[in-house]
């Protein structure tokens, strides 16, 4: 067998040998073995691993693929799945949110409902006609402005709030994620990126943006596929019985 010095690893991926050193001090490698003068010696199966971990990072991240590697170098290639599948959720997840976010930008764009008409007006509502335009609760309201989604202006005597366009604007989008099923912690951190962005206009790039974003981590989740399968197959990770398909009998006409 051939073996492999650091700075073999390390110089296909155009790193320091300490950060080959490094990954297999926190098990992304598995442990190399040592000459009798204790200097490290690789294999291909560590030049595998090298690459499988690094092919990860852009797909799942540091810390995910960091669980992914560790779990197969010990042996628990069940846990090193369920992370795998727990990134590519999350990756369904992101893209269910740029389109719910897609579409509440062009609901709110339309000019053709009450949100674009509440845009329009500058005229503040209060609790009560902002709860009746949009069909719920003043305690729903006071739970999104809990939540961080709306922060209305109140009256300096009466301290009563009310909802400035911007607010009406936060409330329709906030009202059509949640009836998407999304909760409250995800609908504030949307609306933020709105008043971060400084309205639908500049958010509109900006979800171009996530998108391209989105399309870059999923091939990159290929690319990492593809690596992680040829060092599966240098562990020996395999089904314990092969997968056969149904025999199909032709049927007399």
């Amino acid at each position: 067998m051939d073996y492999l010095r650091p700075f073999d690893l390390a110089r296909e991926h155009g790193i320091s040998t300490q950060a080959v050193r490094n990954y297999e001090r926190d098990g992304f490698i598995p442990l190399a073995e040592r000459t009798p003068a204790g200097y490290r010696t690789y294999t291909d199966a560590h030049a595998a691993a090298l690459r499988a971990y690094l092919a990860l990072i852009p797909a799942h991240g540091y810390s995910l693929s960091g669980q992914i590697m560790r779990a197969l170098n010990t042996g628990e290639p069940d846990a090193a799945l369920t992370a795998i599948d727990r990134g590519h959720a999350q990756l369904l997840r992101d893209r269910e949110t740029l389109a719910a976010v897609g579409r509440a930008v062009e609901h709110l764009k339309t000019g053709s409902d009450t949100a674009s008409h509440a845009l329009a007006s500058t005229e503040p509502l209060s609790v009560g006609e902002l709860s009746r335009r949009l069909g719920v609760t003043a305690a729903t309201l006071r739970n999104w402005e809990e939540a961080g989604i709306l922060a209305p202006d109140r009256e300096p005597a009466t301290g009563h709030r009310t909802y400035g366009a911007h607010d009406i604007r936060d409330a329709e989008l906030a009202h059509l994620l949640r009836r998407g099923g999304y909760p409250l912690d995800h609908i504030s951190t949307v609306v933020k990126q709105i008043r971060t962005a400084g309205g639908t206009q500049a958010l509109s790039a900006a979800l171009d943006d996530w998108r391209q974003r989105l399309t870059t981590r999923g091939v990159s989740m290929l690319t990492a596929a593809a690596q992680l399968a040829q060092y599966v197959t240098l562990l020996g990770i395999a089904p314990t019985e092969p997968l056969t398909h149904p025999t199909v009998t032709a049927m007399s006409p």
